[in-house]
């Protein structure tokens, strides 16, 4: 039985009701008077120099106001990484992609700023293509910078323990690749912006993103604004996933014709723009050479990694590093050398997506311990169970796991009904294109570092008492993003101040408000949760303190519980103290005849005696990192774990999966809203699966998207959706409010290989190529056969 009053239960949603009835607001649904409407000229070619760019007819068309182009906006490079600054507002010597943005216009209405933007003439010099990310190095291929040798835009060598040790002790050792395909978001809200400078300069921007500290900031550099002169608000927004984690061109541009025009500006992508600016998955290319001793410990792991990033820097540097990090764990591995490439190629910019960097290494690394397995001829759990670290061991690239619930995970999944089930069927005949595969999963509760270099707090949380109502206002900078962290953040305050969660608002997601880097890398619930609680303590103190003062009780003596004052120690009567503050100065004359205190009554007190009551809270990490160049990249003050169990049925004539059932079980650390944990689960078991079997953006041989909409780009829909079923693990993690740690993107990690496992063990065939669709597996199955005779 929790101990707890709110947290650990399933409350609503603090947004449910306005999203349910359509009444939430998001960026496309806000208009601001006088506005104008952006569009961008989206370079035609995928590689060339420009020329010349001619817009003068643009600025003759009636209702245009501003034509803007890099004359306008500088060639200063900015980025996300400090190290890899490579971008530029608009480009101003060359385009790298289809879609790499050369100018924007203002205009009275969308339709004439689009005939605006497609008058403007740039002639071009073209250049020869790079889309092929396997050949990127390779000698006598384009440079697409300058400064990337090679068009290679990051590195990473690693080497851990001894290798070669390793494979000596091996009784087993495999080698295996696997490659994927660049992927999309495919979130249901587009990217959507509006700005305006008021008439003291300040520029404020609603946009439909995730963090919105970092685009304030990148705001201000790239506008050559000071930072307080930028505002950046975040309204609803229709689903992240961290595609919308940086300052996107759009962003920039209609901020700067905000600034020329002196009017505001608006512009929404259609779907077209969301895939050109598509910031999402990654191509990779993963070769693993492992090996196991002969009783099933694993003995080393080589790793060589190769990312297409499409034509900017983005997140890349710090993807290539998630992709050899996060393989350190959830098993004890003593040995491992990891070697990762992440090139530049003339394709639309990747960025960060849900699991960011470590989901097809470890989609490769649990296929090659399952192959394993069968050659070892033990059970693939049996051999997880035998290598899962437990809480208080350290990596081999010096990442601690303070809390650690991998094992229960796994014999969670291991004891469901699916897997007794194929352990007692082993050796029997099961139905034809039946099978079940496992897999597990690690990732990080928050990035230990800012993206930039700097001892900011990662977040602060700013909590208010109503002066006469007794309701609380919690106000903090975290992005909302369809996660739920505004109702987390009412909870735990609810929880502290004894208060039903109604009296409880949270306004969020604006740089006025606190500090707060954002919705990216699982970070939310245990970093700004953290700052949430110290917030409610101060309020809760400061209120204690005060009554505790005119009732000569030490302030310890007393607490909040139900809404009411009560005293731990000998029963204490607050009539007298209701009637000298409340009745004389207040003017109350109805209050009730209670020795009780509430809340309200207590507040309105504290408010007499000591002005506003605010708390604040902030949490910064402890220091992390280990002692190896780039070792800050993957650190983390916990580590979240999942295992899963996959079930599937396939079509042996051709090809086609079903899914038909998806057993998850994933360590949380504490369950704040049991709900939303299982929430996120099922969202990850559905987008997983979803990149598994379906999910990839195809290009001609010009570097143009074929499918750029959600019609030809295929995702799961309800109809494809199978039964899911999360367990939650709890754990209790030191470094979290109340013991919780992330679940947004962890529980991804295990989806694709279970999958993967599962379509083996229906088919005898393994797919190293992803999405593994249907035309892959009847080509594999026809090649059984035939290599069968």
């Amino acid at each position: 039985m929790s101990d707890y009053k709110i947290l650990n239960t399933r409350a609503p949603r603090v947004d449910a009701r306005d999203k349910a009835i359509g009444k939430a607001v998001y960026t496309d649904d806000m208009t601001r008077p006088n506005m104008l409407y952006a569009a961008i000229l989206h370079s035609p070619l995928a590689h060339a120099n420009i020329v010349n760019v001619d817009t003068s007819k643009a600025k003759r068309i009636p209702g245009v106001h501003a034509v803007v182009t890099s004359k306008d906006a500088g060639i200063e490079p900015y980025g996300v990484s400090p190290a890899r600054y490579d971008e530029t507002i608009f480009c101003h010597d060359k385009v790298r992609y289809i879609g790499d943005e050369i100018a924007a216009v203002a205009a009275d209405d969308p339709d004439i700023a689009l005939d605006a933007v497609r008058s403007i003439k740039v002639d071009f010099e073209p250049l020869p293509l790079v889309l092929d990310g396997e050949r990127a190095m390779d000698e006598g291929q384009p440079l697409l910078h300058k400064q990337y040798k090679n068009n290679v835009c990051a590195q990473v060598h690693w080497n851990f323990g001894d290798i070669e040790q390793g494979r000596r002790e091996s009784s087993i050792i495999r080698t295996d690749s696997m490659s994927s395909k660049m992927q999309d978001g495919a979130f249901m809200e587009p990217q959507a912006i509006i700005a305006e400078v008021d008439t003291s300069g300040n520029l404020t921007m609603w946009s439909s993103t995730q963090a919105p500290h970092y685009v304030q900031r990148t705001l201000a550099m790239a506008l050559k604004l000071p930072i307080n002169k930028v505002r950046v608000i975040k309204p609803a927004v229709g689903g992240g996933f961290g595609p919308k984690a940086s300052c996107s061109t759009a962003e920039l541009a209609v901020c700067l014709l905000a600034m020329k025009t002196g009017r505001p500006v608006k512009m929404t992508f259609d779907r077209e723009q969301v895939f050109l600016h598509s910031r999402a998955r990654h191509q990779f290319f993963h070769t693993m050479t492992s090996g196991l001793r002969d009783d099933g410990t694993i003995a080393f792991l080589e790793h060589n990694c190769l990312l297409d990033g499409g034509a900017y820097a983005s997140f890349g540097i710090a993807t290539i590093y998630y992709a050899g990090s996060l393989l350190g764990g959830p098993y004890r591995l003593k040995n491992m050398k990891y070697d990762g490439y992440r090139v530049v190629t003339n394709k639309p910019v990747c960025g960060a997506q849900r699991g960011h960097g470590a989901v097809i290494a470890r989609a490769l690394f649990e296929v090659q311990l399952d192959r394993m397995a069968e050659e070892l001829g033990m059970d693939p759990i049996e051999l997880r169970l035998k290598n899962v670290m437990d809480t208080g061991e350290t990596t081999c690239n010096e990442l601690f796991v303070s809390s650690f619930g991998m094992r229960e995970a796994l014999e969670a999944v291991r004891d469901s009904a699916a897997w007794k089930k194929k352990r007692a069927s082993a050796g029997k005949t099961r139905a034809a294109g039946k099978g079940i595969g496992a897999a597990c999963g690690f990732f990080v509760s928050g990035a230990g570092y800012s993206i930039y270099r700097s001892k900011t707090y990662h977040c602060t949380v700013v909590t208010k008492v109503d002066e006469v109502g007794g309701g609380v206002l919690v106000s903090s900078g975290a992005a909302d993003i369809g996660q739920g962290s505004d109702t987390m953040l009412a909870m735990i305050t609810a929880e502290e101040l004894g208060l039903p969660l109604d009296d409880v608002r949270v306004q969020s997601g604006d740089t006025n408000l606190s500090m707060d880097l954002g919705a990216y890398s699982s970070r939310t619930t245990l970093m700004t949760g953290s700052a949430c609680r110290d917030a409610a303590r101060d309020v809760k103190r400061k209120i204690l303190n005060a009554i505790a003062g005119r009732m000569s009780v030490p302030p310890e003596t007393l607490d909040i519980k139900d809404g009411h004052i009560i005293s731990l120690g000998d029963p204490i009567d607050f009539s007298d103290l209701r009637d000298e503050y409340l009745k004389e100065h207040f003017g109350f004359s109805d209050l009730p005849d209670s020795p009780l205190l509430t809340f309200r009554e207590a507040s309105r007190i504290a408010f007499l005696e000591l002005g506003t009551v605010i708390g604040t809270g902030s949490y910064r990490p402890p220091k992390l990192g280990g002692s190896f160049k780039g070792a800050a990249v993957g650190t983390s003050p916990a580590f979240g774990c999942s295992a899963q169990v996959a079930e599937v049925t396939v079509d042996l004539e051709t090809g086609e999966i079903t899914v038909d059932k998806i057993t998850g079980a994933h360590d949380c650390g504490f369950a704040i809203n049991t709900t939303q944990v299982e929430g996120q689960m099922q969202g990850s078991m559905m987008m997983g699966m979803g990149e598994a079997l379906m999910e990839q953006i195809c290009y001609d041989d010009k570097g143009r998207i074929l499918n750029a909409n959600l019609a030809e780009y295929k995702i799961p829909t309800s109809l494809d959706m199978p039964h899911l079923d999360a367990i939650i693990v709890e754990s209790h993690e030191p470094n979290g409010p109340y013991g919780a740690k992330e679940v947004g993107e962890g529980a991804i990690m295990p989806v694709i290989p279970s999958i993967l496992n599962a379509v083996y063990d229906a088919t005898g065939v393994r797919i190293s190529e992803l999405p593994v669709t249907p035309e892959r597996i009847a080509e594999a199955l026809r090649k059984k056969r035939e290599s069968c005779g």
